[in-house]
C-alpha cells in the first residue's frame, strides 16, 4: 500500500511534530516521524526521559542514530533506512534495541510506514517506537494489576508510612509439573481471590512475578501485616480443602513496614519485600517474617563474604589457613593424630568463624574447590609427620556437597598415591545430616573408600539425627560424640547413663569413640569412665597452624598428662 503526499499535502512536518506533542502524555510508546528531505528525525519527547538520545529532535539522522542504538544492532538497522530512503519498500518494521540513558541495551519495535510524492519518491516516515520487552500493565490469568501498575502505585505513595505484603507461594512449581500449566493457572486465580477476600478497604493487590502477589496499604503495623496473613492462610487452607486436596499447597509472606524518613525507593521497598518473603520461606515456609533491618545486614555480609571467598579460591586460596587439632589415645595420652581444620581470614572482616563461612562455602559449591585444597594441605601434613611419628594418622572432613556434586572418590585416592602414604593413615569425617542428605551416594564412597583401606569417622553422632541404623548399614570405624552431648552428659545423670550404654554398644561392635570438647580436668575425669579409645578438646590443644602443631604436639617429648580410668 502506498501513501502518497497528495493526501497530506496541507500537513507539514513542523504540524506532525506538534500532533506528537499533543500525544505523547497520553500513551507510553513514542510517535516520531523522520523527514528523508531534510534529513531530520522527531520523536516524542518521554522518549529522552528513558533513552539515551541527545535530544527528541536531531538532523544527521543516521549518524546520530549510531550514537544511542545497540551497535550489534546497528548494521541492520541501517540496511532496513536504506531500503525505504531509495524506494525499494515502504514498510518500516524492526526488532532491535536502543541504549537506556545507563547503557542498558532495551529491546524496542519501530513501525512506520513511508509518505511518498506522486514520483514514488519518500517524503518522510511516521511511525512509533515501544519497548516490546516492558511489562505488561495487568494479568489477565488472576485479573489483577501487575508489577508495572504496582510501581507507578508505589511511587505515588512512597512518601507516606505504609505497609506492604509479599505473597509467594510454596512450591508451586511442583503444582505445573503434577497437574499442568492450566491447573497452575486455576491455582494463582483461586488464591488472587483468597487474598482479594480478606483484604481491608483501601489495600490493593497486584501479582507480581510467578507465584507472587502484593498488598499495599494498611496503617504500617507489623500485628497488622501478620493479622492479615493468617486471615489469608486460613482462606487458602479452606479452598485447598473444599478442593479436596487435589492441589495442597501453602503460603508464606513477608512484611515490610516503611516511614517516610526511611527514604526508600521503589526498587529498595521490592527488595526489601523479596528478602522478607525468602525469610520466610527459608524458615519453613507457611509463615510470615516481619522484615528485620538486623537480619538483612547479615545477609548482607553473607553475600559480601561469598564474593570474597569465591574472589580467594580463584587466587590460589588467599586468606585460607590449614590447621590441626590434637586427638589424643585416651589410654595412654599420647598424640594418634589430628583433625585438619579450615580456617579464613580476609582484610575486610578479619578471622571468620567456620560456622559462618563454611555453610556459605557449601551454598555457593566453593566447599568442591576448598574441600579439594584442605585434603591436600592435610595430606602433606601427614606426610611431613609420618616422619617423626610413623602411625600419625589424619581424620579429614567431606561435605555432603563434594559426595553429591564432585568426583570426590578419584579426588582422595589420587592424592593419596601422590604423597605416598597409606590408606589407613587416612579418616574421612561426615556428619550424621551429611550422611542422611547423601545416604546413597555416601554409601557408595564409603564403600570404595573401604576398600582402598580409608577408615570412616561419623562425626556429631548424637546431634539431631540419631540413627543407630547407619552404625549396622556403614560399619565405620569411629563414633564422634559431639560436645553437645558430652555437656550434656557430664550435667545430667540420666543422660550420663545414656551416654555410658551408647559407649558399651559402640564398643560391642567393635567400632571406636572420641569424645569431642572435653575442656576441663574435671570432664576429663568424667569422660574417662565411659571408656573412650580418643579424646578431642581444649583440654589437650585448641586447633592451630601447622609450624605450632609440629611444636606443641609433634615435637612433644613426653606424653600429656592423663588421668587414670577409675
Amino acid at each position: 500500500m502506498k501513501y502518497h503526499g497528495h493526501i497530506y499535502e496541507e500537513i507539514s512536518v513542523q504540524q506532525f511534530c506538534k500532533v506528537i506533542d499533543l500525544l505523547h502524555t497520553s500513551m507510553d510508546d513514542y510517535l516520531f516521524i523522520y523527514d528523508f528531505i531534510n534529513d531530520f528525525y522527531y520523536i516524542s519527547p518521554g522518549a529522552i526521559e528513558r533513552f539515551s538520545l541527545p535530544s527528541n529532535k536531531f538532523h544527521d539522522v543516521l549518524n546520530t542514530l549510531a550514537r544511542f542504538v545497540y551497535p550489534n544492532d546497528l548494521e541492520e538497522l541501517k540496511q532496513d533506512l536504506d531500503a525505504l530512503l531509495s524506494g525499494k519498500k515502504e514498510i518500516h518494521n524492526l526488532d532491535y534495541r536502543w541504549m537506556d540513558k545507563n547503557g542498558r541495551p532495551i529491546w524496542i519495535n519501530s513501525r512506520g510506514y513511508v509518505v511518498q510524492d506522486d514520483k514514488d519518491r519518500g517524503l518522510y516516515m511516521i511511525g512509533c517506537v515501544n519497548e516490546i520487552g516492558l511489562r505488561q500493565k495487568a494479568d489477565n490469568i488472576s485479573g489483577l494489576l501487575s508489577e508495572s501498575s504496582l510501581q507507578q502505585h508505589l511511587r505515588s505513595i512512597i512518601d507516606t508510612s505504609g505497609m506492604l505484603i509479599r505473597f509467594g507461594l510454596d512450591d508451586f512449581k511442583e503444582i505445573n509439573e503434577k497437574l499442568g500449566m492450566e491447573y497452575g493457572d486455576m491455582i494463582l486465580k483461586k488464591t488472587a481471590e483468597c487474598i482479594s477476600g480478606c483484604i481491608n478497604p483501601g489495600q490493593r493487590l497486584y501479582r507480581v512475578v510467578a507465584d507472587e502477589f502484593v498488598v499495599t496499604g494498611g496503617c504500617g503495623s507489623k500485628e497488622e501485616g501478620i493479622a492479615l496473613y493468617n486471615k489469608i492462610r486460613a482462606s487458602i487452607n479452606s479452598f485447598v480443602e473444599e478442593n479436596q486436596y487435589e492441589a495442597s499447597y501453602t503460603i508464606s509472606a513477608g512484611i515490610l513496614t516503611y516511614e517516610p524518613d526511611m527514604k526508600y525507593t521503589y526498587s529498595d521497598i521490592m527488595k526489601l519485600s523479596e528478602f522478607a518473603l525468602q525469610e520466610a520461606k527459608r524458615c519453613g515456609k507457611n509463615r510470615c517474617y516481619v522484615f528485620n533491618p538486623e537480619d538483612y545486614s547479615h545477609f548482607l555480609r553473607a553475600k559480601k563474604l561469598a564474593k570474597i571467598l569465591q574472589q580467594s579460591v580463584f587466587h590460589n586460596f588467599e586468606g585460607f589457613e590449614a590447621y590441626f587439632q590434637p586427638l589424643i589415645d585416651a589410654e595412654t595420652g599420647v598424640l594418634h593424630g589430628a583433625e585438619s581444620l579450615m580456617r579464613f581470614r580476609c582484610d575486610e572482616f578479619g578471622m571468620i568463624s567456620p560456622g559462618e563461612f563454611i555453610p556459605i562455602l557449601e551454598e555457593t559449591g566453593l566447599i568442591i574447590p576448598a574441600g579439594r585444597w584442605i585434603l591436600h594441605e592435610a595430606l602433606k601434613a601427614c606426610k611431613n609427620i609420618q616422619e617423626y611419628i610413623p602411625d600419625f594418622r589424619i581424620n579429614i572432613n567431606v561435605s555432603y556437597i563434594q559426595i553429591m556434586k564432585s568426583n570426590i572418590i578419584e579426588e582422595i585416592a589420587s592424592a593419596i598415591t601422590s604423597y605416598g602414604i597409606s590408606p589407613s593413615s587416612v579418616v574421612l569425617e561426615l556428619t550424621e545430616s551429611g550422611v542422611l542428605d547423601s545416604d546413597i551416594r555416601f554409601a557408595k564412597l564409603w564403600e570404595c573408600m573401604r576398600e582402598k583401606g580409608v577408615r570412616l569417622a561419623l562425626d556429631d553422632f548424637g546431634t539431631g539425627y540419631s540413627n543407630f541404623h547407619y552404625l549396622y548399614n556403614l560399619k565405620p570405624d569411629i563414633i564422634k560424640i559431639d560436645r553437645t552431648l558430652t555437656t550434656q552428659a557430664l550435667n545430667n545423670e540420666y543422660e550420663y547413663k545414656l551416654l555410658s550404654l551408647m559407649s558399651g554398644m559402640i564398643h560391642s561392635m567393635n567400632l571406636h569413640m572420641c569424645v569431642e570438647g572435653v575442656e576441663t580436668v574435671q570432664e576429663l575425669s568424667m569422660v574417662l569412665d565411659l571408656s573412650p579409645d580418643f579424646i578431642q578438646g581444649y583440654y589437650y590443644g585448641k586447633p592451630c597452624s601447622y609450624e605450632e602443631f609440629l611444636k606443641q604436639y609433634v615435637l612433644r617429648k613426653t606424653p600429656f598428662t592423663n588421668l587414670t580410668r577409675k
